[in-house]
């Protein structure tokens, strides 16, 4: 009996999210969890999924709950709760807000589900990665975001577009950031087996206009229609099946390295891992100068972001601490 908790699946990316796992044949039990106040919502989406299961032949055992009890004996959570991203907003503009969601959804994981796997979506994803890492007290390879999957299927469909190949004879990846720093692997992009740099056409090939356009795809999708759905709800659904199946494949998502790319590391950010039922592990690989340079101020910036968010995080934790022992010290009195 496999179980996947989507916390947050009320929201748009939870809900697809939610949908495209719940088609995993090794899928037999889904949760549906969102906050206090949306037990009704949860509840309809619930019951459209039965319809469709219904229609699909599908046997998922699937609950709608605001209750963390029901997290328990997860084998995967996903968080993709939080604040979303408005038109013409920086990913990274939603740190701090979304730091207090992880670090609380985060906790209760942990407490709950201590066997899990922590998938997180909630943007800025690198940050949020590490606020989930850090207040979850797992260990790193049990804690990972989307990070730049999606940015490299977006990069492969251009290139397969450009070449006029089938998208799954091209191979490729992006680093770093899910973001403006983020790094295009060129010396690890193959079509066909061949080295993409070996091929006549490589050298008419618009490599910054298509970094360029995978860079604001995200914001192009949310100014026309409000929000990524299917994107980044597939994408989630491919890693989900990666680690339930224990395939071993290697995908690009934001994990804690050490010093695993060109040793520079300390830091949740997007790198290729190995994925399979344990977990992620990354692999370690050498770039060319160039892509070291890039992915080095990628670090620098993720890094010193997280730094910020986790500091005041602890702050804000302090005082609560400090006011709750104040309130302890003044019920004493009477």
């Amino acid at each position: 009996m496999t179980k996947v908790c989507i916390i947050g699946a009320s929201g748009k990316v939870g809900q697809f999210a939610a949908y495209a796992v719940s088609k995993i044949p090794f899928v037999s039990r889904l949760v549906l969890f969102g906050r206090e106040g949306n037990e009704d919502f949860l509840e309809g989406i619930k019951l459209d999924f039965i319809d469709s299961f219904s229609a699909l032949g599908r046997d998922v055992k699937l609950s709608a709950s605001t209750n963390p009890g029901d997290i328990e004996g997860s084998d995967v959570v996903i968080i993709t709760s939080g604040v979303p991203r408005s038109p013409g907003q920086d990913r990274l503009d939603l740190a701090k807000q979304n730091a207090r969601v992880v670090a609380y959804y985060s906790k209760m994981i942990a407490g709950y589900a201590p066997d899990a796997i922590i998938m997180v979506v909630s943007n800025p994803v690198d940050v949020m990665t590490a606020v989930a890492l850090e207040c979850s007290g797992f260990i790193p390879s049990r804690v990972f975001g989307l990070g730049t999957h999606l940015d490299s299927m977006r990069l492969k469909s251009y290139i397969a577009n450009h070449f006029s190949v089938h998208v799954s004879e091209v191979h490729t990846r992006i680093i770093g950031e899910h973001g403006e720093t983020m790094v295009p692997l060129w010396s690890a992009t193959t079509i066909g087996g061949i080295q993409v740099q070996n091929l006549p056409e490589f050298s008419s090939l618009p490599k910054d206009e298509f970094v360029e356009c995978v860079k604001v795809a995200g914001s192009e999708i949310i100014n026309k229609c409000g929000a990524t759905i299917y994107g980044p709800g597939e994408a989630i659904a491919t890693i989900v099946r990666t680690i339930l199946g224990n395939e071993n494949r290697i995908l690009s998502v934001s994990a804690y390295i050490r010093s695993e790319v060109n040793d520079i590391g300390d830091v949740c950010i997007g790198v290729p891992v190995r994925i399979n039922r344990k977990g992620v592990f990354p692999v370690p690989i050498r770039i060319s100068e160039e892509e070291v340079s890039g992915f080095q101020r990628s670090v620098d910036r993720i890094k010193s972001i997280t730094s910020e968010v986790l500091s005041d995080l602890k702050s804000e934790n302090a005082e609560i601490d400090k006011k709750n022992n104040v309130v302890h010290e003044n019920d004493l009195l009477f």
